[in-house]
Parts: C-alpha cells; structure tokens; sequence
C-alpha cells in the first residue's frame, strides 16, 4: 500500500487547520528529528514511531479535525505536565494525552518541543520502567 504524503492528507481541512497541524507536525520533527511519520488514513491522523533498535515505536500523532487540531501522545499518562497542557484522563482513553489548537491560537512551540521529547523517550521504555516513572512522581 502507498503512503498518503501529510501535505496531500491536510489538503482536506480548512486552511486554519492545516496551518496549526503544520506547526504541530514541526513541533516534533524538531524535537524528534529521527521520528519516523507516516499518514494512518484509517484513523485520520499523522502518526509518528521513534526507532527502538531494529523496530519502531508509535509515540504521537497530528490529528486534524474540522475545528481543530490535537497533538496526542500514546505514553501521556506517564509524562511529566509541568505547564498543565495535556487533556485526555477524563476520556478513558488508557495512556493517551493530548493538547488541542483550534486555528489562531497561539501554540507554546518550546513546551511542546519539551513534552514530545518526553513522550519519545517514554515510547523507548519497558512497560515497568515507565511504572516505575510514575511510581517516582507520587
């Protein structure tokens, strides 16, 4: 199966949208500069894998909406919330976090640049070590 390029999926969403997914999607190439993104058309996101030795793992994802857009993490509930960004918990959806930008809204780039590091590296951890990573918070 060929991949959708991410320019050619956000060409369905608003031009506002499709400015603050860009944004976001510089957001992790900046703090992931090895982070492997590939369009899941099936979920409707951009997703990104950090490689782990010879494989890949999934850690974030643009995912555009008609009125907005979210930068999720797949290890969010193990991640550090200094500023207190990420939503998600009340939603039951397991370890996923998110922060969500509708268009003009002014998107906190270094913090961002911060959290996505974080969730790479949590996306190279055992399932034990990001337990102990909570454990250590409380």
């Amino acid at each position: 199966m060929e991949s959708i390029p991410p320019g050619l999926f956000l060409e369905g969403y608003p031009p506002g949208i499709r400015r603050a997914a860009e944004r976001l999607r510089a957001v992790v190439r900046r703090a992931v500069p090895d982070a492997i993104e590939r369009v899941r058309p099936g979920w409707r996101l951009i997703g990104y894998e950090v490689p782990v030795g010879r494989r890949s793992r999934y850690f974030a994802f643009v995912s555009p909406e008609i009125e907005h857009v979210h930068l999720g993490f797949q290890y969010g509930l193990w991640m550090a919330d200094p500023d207190g960004l990420l939503r998600g918990a009340h939603l039951h959806l397991r370890t996923v976090r998110f922060v969500t930008y509708e268009p003009g809204d002014p998107i906190p780039e270094s913090a961002l640049v911060e959290y996505t590091r974080d969730a790479a590296r949590l996306a190279t951890m055992s399932r034990e070590e990001r337990l102990a990573c909570e454990l250590d918070r409380e």
